[in-house]
């Protein structure tokens, strides 16, 4: 579908209903691709009877307009009134998962909108810190000019949380997610999986992967 983001610019995502009562997860993607390239990894979270609501940013895939850290984050903000206000969804159905660069969007829309949880996967403390890791600067010039530091939001959120990392990612290592982590505050789980880079914490977690992602939601949305 089409929705506005909190600016009003035109966005695009994909929302897939298991059923009316349902959690929902707002996942707001990583840097590279669109919607389209999260197809294999949406299939297998629906069958876990999850309502998911995907969505690009502005300048990916179909959404109108150009990235800035400012605008990603009225896209997340956009995203979640089209689920309260349009599909009357309550904020004690949600959860919002952030993978990589959506990690820090993910970690923002919570500090400013009621959420059941949150799932942070393959997070970093800053873009500061990736572009030292890096050396040579970041893989995208628009995000040179932005900041992105989650970790300075985690100490103000007291949601349920589930911070997962794979030990062989080499864009984000893995003492950048257990920074992240050490700056949460409870109630936080860490989940690591073993052999698993950047792009393949799902491939290669398998079932065990989504087993801890319908626990972590199942408990966060009842609570």
């Amino acid at each position: 579908m089409w929705f506005s983001s909190a600016d009003g610019t035109k966005l695009f995502g994909w929302y897939a209903e298991a059923r009316a009562d349902a959690a929902v997860l707002l996942w707001c993607h990583g840097n590279a691709g669109s919607v389209i390239h999260r197809l294999e990894n949406l299939r297998e979270l629906y069958r876990l009877g999850l309502s998911i609501f995907i969505f690009d940013y502005r300048g990916y895939g179909r959404s109108q307009g150009k990235p800035s850290e400012d605008g990603l984050y009225h896209d997340a903000i956009g995203a979640y009134d089209y689920l309260t206000r349009v599909r009357q969804i309550r904020p004690e159905r949600l959860v919002v998962f952030g993978r990589s660069l959506g990690t820090a969007v993910a970690t923002d829309l919570v500090s400013r909108k009621p959420a059941a949880g949150l799932i942070l996967e393959s997070a970093f403390p800053s873009i500061a810190a990736v572009a030292q890791y890096h050396y040579g600067g970041l893989p995208v010039h628009w995000l040179l000019g932005a900041e992105f530091k989650l970790i300075d939001r985690l100490p103000r959120l007291s949601l349920p949380t589930l911070m997962i990392h794979g030990d062989r990612d080499d864009i984000i290592p893995i003492e950048f997610g257990r920074q992240v982590f050490d700056a949460a505050k409870p109630p936080k789980w860490w989940y690591g999986i073993a052999g698993a880079d950047h792009n393949t914490t799902y491939q290669v977690g398998g079932s065990a992967y989504f087993r801890r992602f319908a626990d972590f939601i199942r408990g966060a949305s009842s609570a």
